[in-house]
């Protein structure tokens, strides 16, 4: 599963999103292949995902040094 957030682009008259090669790669998918997408606009999040990110930046800002330290090995 690829899970990341993207601007909408013009493509034409149309909107589009762009995949990064790196994450087609990882999971395997190629050009002309079906995949499934779902779109959610960011300031329509929900209260139960508020609450996720709310709670992962509270861990974050707590164990910010922690992180740090873990990503430079």
């Amino acid at each position: 599963m690829i899970q990341s957030i993207q601007k909408i682009i013009k493509i034409g008259t149309s909107g589009g999103v762009t995949i990064p090669a790196k994450e087609l790669k990882r999971q395997n998918i190629s050009f002309g292949q079906e995949v499934e997408i779902i779109v959610r606009p960011l300031n329509n999040i929900n209260s139960d995902d508020q609450k996720v990110i709310d709670s992962a930046k509270k861990i974050l800002n707590t164990y910010k040094k922690d992180f740090v330290n873990l990503s430079k090995k």
